[in-house]
Parts: structure tokens; C-alpha cells; sequence
């Protein structure tokens, strides 16, 4: 087995896309039309093998109230960097909204940062 895609609700596919490629530096693996309104869009950092994220637009009420806040307020996804000071920098200078300073934990350098619709990230050093 594998883990496939992870789904993240949007409110637009094209400001979402945006933000992931131009921000975090992710490339678009993926952009095609399904229906008048549906798109099946992936996007995904480098190193990620088959792994990405699935930009899904939120249809209904339900989903609309749970963009930014998938997990319930912790953090949802893990971004794993080989070099973290390079990484930190580049994503200040890309304006990206960091929640805290950086902390040396136990188990290397992280800093949580929040996506343009408020889902929380952790920015990590690889150490392996």
C-alpha cells in the first residue's frame, strides 16, 4: 500500500494554485476539467514521489465552513525541508504567515506556519 493524494478544501482552484506553486514553491502536477465546475488540480513539493495534494473547491455549506480548519485547529500537514533556515527565509520573503518564531525541538527545527485559508502547517528539518 500506499498513501495517494490528500484532499485540502479551497475556496478557488486558481487562488489555490496559486498560492502553492508561487509561496511554497510546490509544483502543479495536475490541472484537469471534470465537469463545468469541478477540477481535478494536484499540486505537490519536490521529493514527493506519488504523494500531493488534491486542491478539491468546496460545494456546500458543510465544506465551505470547514476550509482552514480541517484538523479542528492543529496542525494538518507536515512539510519536511533538508534545510530549514533556507527554507524559513525563502517562505518569509514569500510573505507566508508564520503563527511562532522557529523552535530547536528534540527532534530538529520547526516553525508552524498558516495557509492562505488559515490550515495549519509545520515546517520541519529533515534530519534523516
Amino acid at each position: 500500500m500506499r498513501l495517494g493524494h490528500i484532499t485540502i478544501l479551497v475556496n478557488d482552484y486558481d487562488e489555490a494554485i496559486a498560492y502553492y506553486t508561487q509561496k511554497l514553491g510546490f509544483t502543479l502536477i495536475e490541472d484537469t476539467q471534470l465537469t463545468e465546475e469541478k477540477r481535478w488540480v494536484i499540486v505537490a513539493p519536490e521529493g514527493s514521489g506519488n504523494t500531493g495534494l488534491l486542491l478539491a473547491k468546496a460545494v456546500n455549506e458543510a465544506q465551505k465552513a470547514s476550509i482552514g480548519n480541517q484538523t479542528g485547529g492543529r496542525v494538518f500537514l507536515f512539510l519536511y525541508t533538508p534545510d530549514f533556515w533556507l527554507t524559513y527565509k525563502s517562505l518569509q520573503r514569500q510573505n507566508v504567515d508564520f503563527a511562532e518564531e522557529p523552535r530547536l525541538e528534540s527532534y530538529g527545527w520547526v516553525v508552524v506556519f498558516q495557509d492562505l485559508y488559515g490550515n495549519k502547517w509545520d515546517l520541519l528539518e529533515d534530519r534523516e
